[in-house]
């Protein structure tokens, strides 16, 4: 919930609803008993004063049954918005002036979320019987949401789903838009679960200078890159907004009834939006929340609305899921579980994500080895000395060096990893080395995955995107 203080009692926008809920039954008492009117008057200009110092703490009109958003803030620049030098991140930006990128640990503290321990990793090798995925050997899944409820719900039996999703706002996707996928196959195959892959056609269409047919085409194209991750048909639905809702009640209910407990100024202290945004981005959050709620997918679920979801996401998307989480239990659904994932890193550095729409910020999934190679060598940041004998002795730092970074993400040998880390700190590894070894490891992949696109036929995406029953006994 919020935790602004209010004036001088430190109340939050939580104890200002509450007290207001408690001074207008109390109003409606006095005035059935018929109460001397002094009282009366008396009672109604405290509910008046309360409404007055609710809304100017939380931007929107006290309306009773809907509580404040744990995220609702006064700015329209959004929950996570830079002020005093700190690092920016909503779901459409995010930058930092850290060469190391963003301060996760101040991340959590502002999003309120919790940190992915070294216990609850553990735990979920315990569990799931497996060796956890090297995003969570290395921290970059470092932040999580109700991920222990997931687990011992598991242990008694009781299964969940995933839920993960893609912008396609171009045909072209990166390396970075594998990391969720990654992680997501690797939760699909432990725990042999369902899932939902939601295309956010629509969204791109509202954002960006594209046209409708283009956003949707660009979704079926991406949906070719995300099947060759190795996703299992039997147990994954992908779906285009633009096809689904239109061809589901069950998602358009679930839609309509988010709409109606979240209010502009919520929105508006959520995500940023102003005056001059299309009343379309302001609908959409309710369409991304969605897909949280099992109900959604009849075919899959047969309507019952008490599976609970797992979202692995960027942590950039936690905007829209808080929302989520506060609608849910007043509209009789379970809140959804998050696992957070840390920001791929442009080539140039750590203090933006990589844009799609920049050839040279990113490793492409239809780049060469050649165009691979040429990219590391010219464009990626180095942590090294400007001379090779300043390098050998006072060693390079990869903590900020990317291509070091990029192998964090896709080199699975933590030993190698380790004595990398060791030797281009030391100053035995140069930096050309070091970026040859990254070279060699993304080479292979690229090359592994363009082979199995092309496997990948129209009709297996129809299947893949066809709304059916999946493999999925609960």
């Amino acid at each position: 919930m919020l935790s602004q203080p209010y004036g001088s009692g430190n109340m939050t926008a939580m104890d200002l609803y509450e007290s207001l809920t408690s001074q207008g039954e109390l109003v409606r008492t006095l005035k059935t008993e018929k109460a001397v009117k002094a009282d009366i008057d008396a009672a109604v200009k405290l509910l008046l004063k309360l409404k007055a110092d609710y809304k100017q703490v939380t931007g929107q009109d006290y309306k009773a049954g809907c509580p404040p958003l744990e995220s609702t803030v006064l700015e329209d620049t959004g929950p996570a918005a830079a002020v005093d030098g700190e690092d920016m991140v909503d779901p459409w930006n995010v930058s930092t002036t850290s060469a190391k990128g963003v301060d996760y640990d101040k991340l959590i503290v502002r999003f309120g979320s919790s940190k992915v321990d070294q216990e609850l990793v553990d735990r979920i090798e315990r569990v799931s019987g497996k060796k956890p995925h090297r995003f969570l050997r290395r921290g970059i899944f470092f932040s999580h949401r109700d991920m222990h409820q997931v687990l011992d719900a598991y242990e008694k039996n009781k299964s969940f789903y995933l839920y993960t999703g893609r912008g396609p706002s171009s045909e072209a996707m990166h390396v970075g838009h594998l990391i969720p996928f990654i992680f997501t196959k690797w939760l699909q195959d432990t725990f042999d679960i369902p899932l939902v892959i939601q295309l956010t056609d629509d969204e791109k269409y509202l954002w960006k200078d594209l046209s409708l047919e283009d956003c949707h085409r660009y979704a079926v194209e991406n949906a070719k890159d995300i099947i060759a991750c190795g996703f299992d048909v039997n147990k994954t639905f992908i779906f285009s907004d633009l096809d689904y809702m239109g061809a589901s009640p069950d998602f358009y209910r679930n839609v309509v009834k988010i709409q109606k407990h979240v209010t502009f100024n919520q929105v508006k202290g959520i995500f940023g939006f102003g005056d001059s945004d299309c009343i379309g981005k302001i609908a959409f959050p309710a369409i991304q929340a969605a897909p949280s709620f099992s109900n959604s997918f009849p075919q899959i679920f047969k309507g019952r609305k008490d599976i609970q979801c797992l979202i692995p996401c960027a942590i950039d998307q936690d905007p829209y899921f808080r929302m989520t989480r506060d609608v849910a239990p007043r509209i009789g659904y379970p809140k959804p579980a998050l696992l957070h994932s840390t920001f791929f890193p442009a080539l140039q550095g750590a203090q933006t994500k990589m844009s799609a729409s920049d050839a040279n910020s990113s490793i492409f999934l239809t780049d060469t080895p050649k165009q691979i190679k040429n990219k590391v060598n010219k464009h990626a940041f180095s942590g090294g000395k400007d001379t090779i004998e300043e390098h050998r002795k006072y060693g390079g730092n990869p903590d900020v060096d990317v291509s070091f970074m990029y192998l964090t993400f896709f080199l699975e040998d933590d030993e190698q990893l380790d004595k990398i880390r060791q030797d281009y700190a030391s100053g035995a590894l140069l930096t050309g080395e070091l970026k040859k070894r990254l070279i060699d490891t993304l080479q292979p992949m690229i090359t592994a995955h363009q082979e199995r696109r092309k496997q990948v036929t129209e009709e297996m995406v129809l299947k893949f995107m066809t709304p059916r029953p999946l493999d999925f006994n609960f």
